[in-house]
């Protein structure tokens, strides 16, 4: 419910409400920390991501804050009759974060932030409906808001022939046209999934062949490898990553005192392209195209045609399954010497214990954290970690304050 008066002064601002949002917020809030968290509940997922689909991430990598107790996804699910067994539907994701909202964050704002300045020792939020809030601390929860990677031979082309697979939540409109899907990841491969599903004629375009993520049996291997057999019995929790630095992943905490070198070099083993091998049933009838490298793309009377390194194709429409690189200057929050002033490595934040960024009481969790903290800030898996992490910070800071 929105207040009937907007708060003008609070201690801590959470701007966004996705699953790091809300799993922050219900965490302070629990400390006894005046909290107001503006932002769509669960509106990137809502908005962004496509009817049908099933999540990557394990049943226990998919908590939002709570692992335990009364708000966790199995005391949700119990009364629902969802089974962990199978990996989350969307629209049980969205509804159990919209119940753990109605729950620990009832007084959510919906409004959206224009503009985050400092002031006066802490910070000013300007609204996008002219209205402004002051606090001693924000924390910058927007996800994956802003942060789609568009391939440079794409991006001067017009919104009709392309488009990042995050822009549609259903495939109908394109039945019986021809379609390129770009990427092979899990976003490029259910892209297809569903396009398929829908009545398109799919060519999936990828520098290499899929890597298809999961038991055995779905990735359609006939025997056990000795890495096999290691990688289902001693999987870690959120599954990210290859096995045996999967483990390392699930440290938050200790992967931000690596090295900058070798936290980089764990980021890229655990965050390549990859599809859960439960999507390969769905690719018969999609042709693969793999190893290609596309050269120019251009728009053509009678679509888009995109030039490779040894003949040329013509689409009805590309989709753009190219996932996502964190540069929090895309988000729009800051002015440009206030973004000078926050240290960052190729976009992102470099943020110091307690997600806390150079400026002093603006914190960054979710993906904007993965430079600092490793892989597991990128899935819902790290929610936890992130809410109790900020939580006990900003208490301790309110101790010496």
């Amino acid at each position: 419910m929105i207040a009937s008066k907007a708060r003008t002064d609070c201690e801590v601002v959470v701007i966004g409400a996705g699953p790091y949002g809300l799993a922050v917020s219900s965490a302070l809030k629990a400390a006894g920390v005046e909290t107001l968290t503006l932002g769509g509940a669960m509106s990137f997922w809502r908005d962004h991501m496509p009817g049908g689909m099933r999540l990557r991430s394990p049943w226990h990598a998919t908590y939002i804050g709570h692992t335990n107790g009364p708000l966790s996804l199995d005391s949700y699910a119990e009364g629902l009759g969802i089974s962990p067994e199978q990996p989350l539907m969307l629209e049980d994701f969205v509804k159990y974060g919209l119940w753990i909202q109605a729950q620990a964050v009832p007084d959510l704002d919906p409004r959206m932030v224009g503009r985050v300045e400092t002031a006066d020792g802490g910070f000013r939020l300007a609204l996008a409906d002219g209205d402004a809030v002051r606090a001693r601390r924000v924390v910058i929860a927007t996800g994956l808001m802003n942060q789609q990677m568009i391939p440079t031979v794409f991006k001067r082309l017009p919104g009709e022939l392309v488009s990042h697979a995050s822009e549609h939540t259903g495939y109908e409109a394109f039945a019986g046209k021809r379609v390129a899907v770009i990427g092979r990841g899990q976003s490029a491969c259910e892209t297809a999934v569903f396009l398929k599903q829908s009545g398109a004629d799919v060519e999936l375009v990828c520098r290499g062949d899929i890597h298809w993520l999961g038991h055995r049996a779905l990735s359609g291997k006939q025997a056990w490898s000795l890495r096999d057999f290691l990688s289902e019995r001693l999987a870690s929790p959120s599954r990210v990553g290859p096995f045996p630095i999967s483990w390392l992943v699930e440290v938050p905490g200790f992967v931000h005192h690596f090295p900058e070198a070798a936290r980089a070099g764990l980021n890229k083993r655990s965050l390549g392209a990859g599809a859960t091998g439960w999507l390969r049933p769905g690719f018969d009838g999609i042709r693969v195209n793999a190893g290609s490298r596309i050269v120019s793309a251009a728009a053509r009377d009678n679509g888009i045609e995109l030039r490779f390194e040894k003949d040329v194709t013509t689409f009805d429409h590309v989709f753009l399954g190219t996932g996502y690189e964190i540069d929090i200057a895309r988000l729009g929050l800051f002015s440009p010497d206030m973004l000078a002033t926050i240290a960052r490595r190729g976009g992102m934040p470099i943020l110091s214990s307690g997600l806390e960024s150079s400026i002093p009481g603006l914190h960054f969790i979710g993906a904007s954290a993965v430079g600092s903290y490793g892989p597991l800030m990128r899935f819902t898996a790290g929610t936890p970690f992130a809410a109790r992490t900020v939580a006990r910070f900003v208490r301790k800071a309110r101790g010496r304050r």
